[in-house]
């Protein structure tokens, strides 16, 4: 990934925030979509997000379509109802479609090892299974490596195929995109296709998804909004933004608001790579309630965790990730920091938020415009203590955590969902926050070593050095000779 930077005089930027507040509220068309206008103009402001298109569906049609601000900052475009945006890795849900549409047609099997379908992979890979491929479990190396990813499909593969597996698979979870590329070659093998070739071209018909499209930054896509971010010019520790003053105020003199560039060989679209409207989202979501691409019994496959080989269940089933709201699953998928929807099976209820903005994390906003529109969905857990601390401060993390606790007694913390939420808080600039996330953590489970790990970075963004210490000898205490802890314990 490549940046390059947009000097924008301040008047600009006054300009900017000015058309983030103007969306009309006052003419929303119904009491619960004013709602959702007033919480996404709170959050556009607050992050400083140039643009943001949010689609509904609820009960098998799509209830409400909504464009705020700015698609291209350099043009002054305002976003509309067909802005298309990078979607990233939210093309891996498609890609868990396309592989449940095999499955449900008897040609894939997700028990089966990899080397069943390809024949040219290391004898060391061999006996990883289709489903630890798509859920992450596979141990594999990540592709992502490779010095010549993203200019050399070749030379990339010839590099991976030399390096050895990262752990037994099953055994762990490990966010990799050769999981993707592997699947996008086997799914092309078996439909006769030349093996980069796009995955979703079918989902796409079948959905009548009008202006979604393959492509990076060297494609033409009409009506595609370009993508920043606000890159931070200021300290860092750990490749994270250090605490300054000015960290945490908006306009900060070290934030700049750059453009974004990715590149995605063909070899790589199965995992990130796709571009589509919310409005479009909207259709495929529809698509998949209505059994237009895969019956009940494979869209339950689909959407049921994967457990690791110990019987701890994960986040991930194929393609998805699988969350608990209560009572409530909610499923979906994000990308980039920037693009994410969640489906809530059970409540007939879909939202799709995408933005122009990496680093805005729109899954976090997600839980608090579906219990608009599901009344009995319980904000527990990180939905609600998100949406406790957003309005109390991060400061009361741990009283807002026993709250809910009190309040929802028999439903417990997800770790992984703790734990992501401090570290995209670490990414968006705002490490005190993150602290107080996963100093919380910590105390839910002090006996998960990974949590002590997570601490003891967090401790080090914030510069409180010999607390960090403390973290990471707790972590060698769980789990003896770990390898990161002995390395910060060093250079700490």
């Amino acid at each position: 990934m490549s940046s390059r930077t947009i000097f924008i005089r301040a008047i600009a930027i006054k300009a900017l925030f000015l058309l983030l507040l103007d969306f009309n509220i006052a003419n929303a068309a119904e009491p619960v979509a004013a709602q959702v206008d007033q919480y996404v103009a709170s959050q556009m402001q607050r992050l400083r997000i140039p643009g943001m298109a949010v689609a509904v569906v609820k009960d098998g049609h799509i209830a409400l379509v909504r464009s705020y601000g700015t698609a291209s900052v350099e043009f002054g475009v305002p976003v509309s109802d067909d802005t298309v945006f990078a979607i990233n890795s939210v093309t891996k849900a498609f890609t868990g479609v396309a592989a449940m549409r095999e499955v449900q047609l008897g040609r894939l099997d997700l028990a089966a090892p990899v080397e069943r379908y390809l024949n040219d992979l290391p004898p060391s890979w061999h006996g990883v299974t289709i489903r630890q491929l798509l859920s992450h479990t596979s141990g594999l190396p990540d592709v992502l490596r490779a010095p010549t990813v993203e200019t050399d499909e070749a030379a990339a593969w010839d590099w991976l195929r030399t390096q050895a597996p990262l752990f037994a698979p099953g055994t762990r979870f490990h966010y990799c995109q050769t999981n993707y590329m592997l699947v996008q070659r086997i799914i092309n093998q078996l439909e006769g296709r030349a093996q980069d070739a796009p995955l979703a071209e079918e989902q796409v018909r079948v959905a009548g998804m009008t202006s979604t499209a393959y492509g990076d930054a060297y494609s033409v896509i009409p009506r595609k909004a370009p993508t920043y971010r606000w890159q931070w010019t200021g300290p860092k520790v750990h490749g994270y933004p250090a605490p300054t003053a000015a960290s945490s105020m908006p306009g900060s003199a070290n934030q700049t608001l750059t453009a974004v560039s990715e590149r995605f060989l063909p070899f790589r679209r199965a995992a990130s790579g796709m571009n589509s409207s919310a409005i479009d989202m909207a259709r495929w979501l529809l698509a998949l309630q209505q059994n237009k691409l895969l019956n009940d019994t494979t869209l339950n496959t689909m959407w049921t965790p994967v457990a690791f080989n110990n019987g701890h269940v994960g986040q991930w089933g194929m393609g998805w990730q699988i969350l608990q709201r209560g009572s409530h699953r909610a499923v979906g998928m994000t990308g980039g920091g920037r693009a994410a929807f969640y489906l809530y099976p059970e409540d007939k209820v879909g939202i799709v938020i995408l933005t122009n903005l990496t680093g805005s994390y729109p899954e976090d906003m997600i839980d608090k415009l579906a219990a608009l529109y599901i009344p009995d969905l319980p904000l527990s857990g990180v939905p609600g203590l998100r949406v406790a601390l957003e309005a109390r401060g991060y400061d009361q993390a741990n009283q807002a955590a026993t709250d809910i606790e009190h309040r929802y007694p028999d439903q417990p913390w997800q770790e992984d969902e703790l734990n992501d939420w401090g570290y995209r808080l670490l990414a968006a600039g705002r490490p005190a926050d993150a602290l107080a996330v996963l100093k919380l953590t910590a105390e839910r489970f002090p006996a998960s070593y990974n949590a002590q790990d997570s601490l003891g970075e967090a401790l080090a963004v914030n510069g409180q050095r010999e607390a960090a210490k403390r973290a990471y000898q707790r972590v060698l205490e769980l789990h003896p000779g770990d390898a990161n802890a002995l390395k910060q314990l060093e250079s700490l």
